[in-house]
């Protein structure tokens, strides 16, 4: 299937425009994507996962402007300093603790922690609108050096963007509505994705993209025109409707996830 370029178009297209969509970098549905069908090994999976993730990210965010102005993301920029503040140190211990990890237990890892995303994505997202945040000044700036630590861990063992923890931290910490917390957590993601990345490159792990050039190229391609779709249909697919329907999905594939390790 590595060598089926239509399948790695296909795949990265329908992820990206969920990304897109909900401002994520798509990755909790391209890992056992890569991990099920293009049967890559699990360390293998969260690089390429981590490659991919960056393409969407960096072209989701001006794809979305449209319906969210970037001068209104800038306007916001205490708010992505704050969890910069940790999630930039958690992506960097959640790569070298990757790195340790055996196969199986990256997997099961990998299968807990889409169960909780999924968690994350019922209970955190309530209606499309923002209301009061859960803490104010100094408080508020604590509670987000923490969850910006935790996202920036679970981004870098997962190999994902960390906007499906991002944006109900963003809903309830913040109180930011939810298509400005998909556009902030874009912002959030792709500095927190880029110094995981560099912690994996030290390992040489960077070889497993340059083995296979050919099959990252199409499927970021099809990445980019996935996110230029999702970015178009942002507003157009009621939230409440959508997001249950991704933890279902997240909650399925963290079941053949865990599966995997077993062989």
């Amino acid at each position: 299937m590595r060598d089926n370029k239509a399948a790695g178009f296909a795949g990265g297209m329908t992820i990206g425009a969920l990304g897109g969509l909900i401002g994520l970098g798509g990755a909790e549905f391209r890992l056992p994507l890569l991990i099920g069908l293009f049967r890559f090994a699990a360390l293998e999976a969260v690089i390429l996962n981590k490659a991919m993730s960056l393409v969407v990210v960096a072209t989701a965010l001006p794809f979305r402007a449209g319906t969210v102005p970037l001068s209104e993301v800038a306007s916001h920029w205490p708010i992505v300093v704050n969890l910069l503040a940790g999630s930039l140190l958690g992506a960097w211990f959640g790569a070298d603790w990757a790195l340790r990890l055996k196969a199986a237990t990256l997997h099961r890892v990998i299968a807990v922690l889409l169960l909780v995303i999924a968690l994350v994505l019922i209970l955190g997202h309530g209606g499309d609108a923002g209301g009061a945040p859960l803490f104010i000044g100094w408080q508020q700036m604590v509670a987000g050096v923490v969850a910006g630590f935790a996202i920036g861990v679970v981004a870098s063992l997962l190999g994902v963007a960390g906007g499906e923890l991002l944006i109900p931290t963003l809903i309830l910490l913040f109180g930011a509505d939810i298509k400005l917390a998909g556009s902030l957590s874009l912002a959030v993601s792709l500095p927190t994705m880029l110094v995981g990345f560099a912690r994996y490159s030290r390992d040489q792990s960077f070889v497993v993209l340059r083995k296979n050039s050919r099959f990252v190229l199409v499927m970021a391609l099809g990445s980019i025109v996935g996110t230029f779709i999702g970015g178009r249909l942002l507003g157009v697919i009621p939230s409440a409707v959508l997001l249950p329907l991704l933890a279902v999905i997240l909650v399925v594939s963290a079941f053949k996830v865990w599966r995997h390790s077993e062989h």
